[in-house]
């Protein structure tokens, strides 16, 4: 018997050194994103969740990272982070799959309730921008 695990895709999207991160039904902070659909590919997925989640254009810069998690007890799922842009972020309109939405100083991380993979994609992500900017 083969082990297989869904794939989710997460797209980090930051702004003046804040990260824009979606409360979920467990009440933990987690990134937009979700499940890839039958033969899409995961920049395509992200782009399309955040567009879902959020109401944003977004483009897709980097994969940041991946990693298993454990969402539930014995419930896993395989995640891929993406670092993204995204256009009018003064506009944001989550879907009812939220709780809310808040840009979270990426200093500050270890304040919040999220997976610690994504803090350390956050994190990276982070990084790679602040790196670029120079």
């Amino acid at each position: 018997m083969s082990f297989v695990l869904p794939v989710s895709v997460k797209g980090i999207i930051i702004h003046n050194g804040h990260v824009l991160l979606l409360k979920n039904e467990r009440n933990e902070w987690e990134l937009p994103g979700g499940r890839l659909e039958k033969n899409e590919s995961p920049e395509t997925c992200v782009k399309r969740e955040i567009k879902e989640e959020l109401n944003l254009k977004c483009s897709v810069e980097n994969i940041i990272d991946s990693w298993v998690y454990e969402v539930l007890p014995n419930k896993f799922v395989f995640i891929v982070t993406y670092f993204c842009v995204c256009d009018n972020l003064s506009h944001i309109q989550i879907s009812e799959e939220h709780i809310e939405y808040k840009w979270i100083k990426i200093n500050h991380l270890e304040n919040e309730l999220i997976p610690e993979g994504y803090r350390h994609s956050i994190t990276a992500a982070a990084k790679l921008v602040y790196e670029k900017k120079g």
